[in-house]
């Protein structure tokens, strides 16, 4: 992020346009899926799509996330980074913020 903010800031928004669409339109994010090539069954694709809770994340406070999650993932080692260290470089939502009202 540090060496490339607007490339992060476009991913990021990239990919929060994409769970949107998959919450609000599933069966063109499905339509889309499936003319893609990731899969072939567009009915198994849609029915995927609607049934996952793409709209959820909204509910939930991205700093707090980290900060539940940091020490759980080091305690399984699935992170070895210390979770003092994620949480003080990995909660810096301000290229986020920005961008949620665009």
């Amino acid at each position: 992020m540090r060496d490339h903010p607007v490339a992060t800031k476009r991913a990021v928004r990239a990919i929060m346009k994409a769970a949107d669409l998959c919450a609000n339109e599933p069966a063109r994010a499905a339509r889309l899926v499936v003319d893609g090539g990731f899969t072939p069954r567009y009915d198994y694709a849609r029915e995927a799509l609607s049934e996952i809770a793409y709209d959820k994340w909204r509910d939930y406070d991205p700093e707090d996330t980290v900060r539940f999650y940091a020490p759980r993932l080091h305690e399984t080692g699935m992170v070895k980074s210390d979770p003092k260290k994620i949480i003080a470089e990995g909660t810096d939502w301000r290229f986020s913020k920005s961008s949620s009202a665009s």
